[in-house]
């Protein structure tokens, strides 16, 4: 079978490489790349050597033999990125957030519609986490019953010294609800089966970076559906002292019992990541994930083989992002 092939245009994030590897461990081929910026082309080359820098982006848009552009651009160029892949035959595979406004969302969303092209985020925190993939096998499978109750915590160092400038212009990476929390909006979405969510509260704040006026080092979300409750909170506040980026966190509880995750780091107690905590009437179990297939990267290569929505349903993707933009601009409203 032919494989799919990708060109990754844009590479300002290092979540690019996360992209990448996951399509890679789905057989599908990497065509090329696009940077203009030289240190990261260069960086990107040295771990793909076999795969060409392309000059222009258009040369990998203008490809026919290319099926889908993988980017992780600039925030604030996703949008554009996607729209003039959809418009030029690809499928298209986004980082998170993959629009910062409103306005962005609702233009991607009419060009999908009229392309009907596949627009994928790549929610890590979710698709490539093996903790989380487990913790939705288990629900599907009614371990804790009905979801009524998902928390999410998304900590997050923010190693200020080697950050880009655009990484501290609101403008360009969209506030830390649309960055950060569009992670926790996607799961908190696939736990409950929503569809969308009522945005109850939200708050951004910069607390202890006044000399990065445009950082927002702290927010939090409240939402809730007719069946279930949110909450979320993400910071970049994670000490240097952790041995990871951040201790993300997750909480399901259901009608039936309880799912705790501690996706990178079990402080204090077992080493490794992806640990899950099952609470249910018998009593409490570890269970260890490392071990989980990640699914994402061969149901999004198969969904592009068969014109399917294996890999996450296209209203979700938006819907998840859909709900950090409203938060961001309700928190921004009242700040």
């Amino acid at each position: 079978m032919k494989p799919v092939r990708f060109a990754a245009v844009g590479l300002n994030h290092d979540h690019i490489y996360g992209q990448v590897n996951c399509l890679l461990r789905a057989g599908a081929e990497l065509a090329g790349y696009f940077a203009g910026e030289d240190d990261l082309a260069a960086a990107f080359g040295a771990r793909y050597p076999g795969a060409p820098r392309l000059d222009d982006r258009r040369r990998a848009l203008e490809d026919p033999a290319i099926d889908l552009i993988v980017t992780a651009a600039i925030p604030d160029e996703r949008a554009g990125l996607a729209i003039a892949a959809m418009r030029a035959g690809k499928d298209v595979m986004l980082d998170k957030p993959g629009m910062v406004t409103l306005k962005e969302l609702a233009e991607v969303k009419a060009v999908q519609a009229e392309t009907g092209r596949i627009l994928s985020i790549l929610y890590s925190e979710h698709f490539e986490n093996r903790a989380t993939v487990k913790a939705g096998e288990l629900v599907a499978a009614g371990a804790i019953g009905k979801v009524v109750s998902v928390t999410g915590f998304g900590p997050h160092r923010l190693r200020e010294a080697t950050r880009p400038a655009w990484f501290f212009e609101r403008r360009r990476y969209g506030g830390i609800l649309v960055d950060i929390a569009s992670h926790q909006c996607e799961q908190f979405l696939f736990f409950t089966g929503a569809e969308t969510a009522e945005v109850l509260s939200a708050s951004v704040a910069n607390r202890a970076h006044p000399h990065r006026p445009g950082l927002q080092d702290q927010g939090d979300i409240h939402l809730a559906t007719k069946d279930a409750s949110g909450f979320i909170r993400v910071d970049w506040f994670t000490p240097d002292g952790l041995s990871t980026w951040g201790d993300g966190r997750l909480f399901l509880t259901g009608t039936d019992g309880m799912i705790e995750l501690r996706k990178y780091i079990d402080v204090a107690g077992r080493p490794g990541t992806d640990h899950l905590f099952l609470t249910d009437r018998k009593g409490v179990t570890y269970i260890d994930c490392s071990d989980t297939p990640l699914p994402y990267g061969d149901q999004l290569v198969s969904d592009i083989r068969n014109r399917t929505e294996t890999a996450m349903p296209q209203a979700r993707c938006f819907a998840a992002m859909e709900i950090a933009l409203k938060a961001q601009a309700l928190a921004e409203a009242q700040s």
